[in-house]
């Protein structure tokens, strides 16, 4: 599993926790929030863009990003149950990495892209409820930028 950062190229995930730490070892004393979000773009298969956000806060971010290719899914339903997947499986990981190596208070936010306007209104409290029974804090349009904005970004 592969992450890319705008300024630091290709990097493994164990390279882009370390990257991470050291961004919040940098100014200890800032407050910081991890957000993972997940978007897609429906062409002859589906990419998958999943992003991780270190935001420092009211400092400014760093993110990273996975891009992953499945068949095509034609579903809107089942295409966002799957990139709220893909968020949940890697905040899992990152929050599991963070408890290992003394970050366990370290809030693990999954923006979902979906929101209260358009076709996925029907489906917010079905994968609110998936996060939140995760243990992780669910954000939603328009609070979902690690989703709609960055993720998104890259799906193009």
């Amino acid at each position: 599993m592969f992450f890319t950062s705008p300024s630091k190229g290709k990097l493994s995930f164990a390279e882009m926790m370390q990257d991470i730490t050291n961004y919040i070892q940098g100014l200890a004393s800032s407050s910081y929030k991890i957000i993972v979000g997940t978007d897609s773009m429906v062409r002859d298969d589906t990419c998958f863009i999943t992003a991780v956000v270190v935001h420092r806060l009211g400092k400014g971010a760093r993110y990273f990003y996975r891009k992953k290719y499945q068949r095509k899914i034609k579903s809107l339903r089942q295409k966002i149950f799957y990139e709220t997947a893909l968020s949940l499986e890697l905040g899992g990981q990152i929050a599991k990495y963070f408890s290992e190596n003394g970050y366990a208070e370290m809030p693990v936010e999954i923006h979902i892209d979906a929101g209260t306007q358009g076709e996925t209104r029907d489906l917010i409290r079905e994968v609110v409820g998936m996060v939140t029974g995760s243990g992780f804090q669910a954000k939603i349009k328009p609070d979902a930028y690690g989703a709609s904005c960055v993720a998104d970004k890259h799906t193009k």
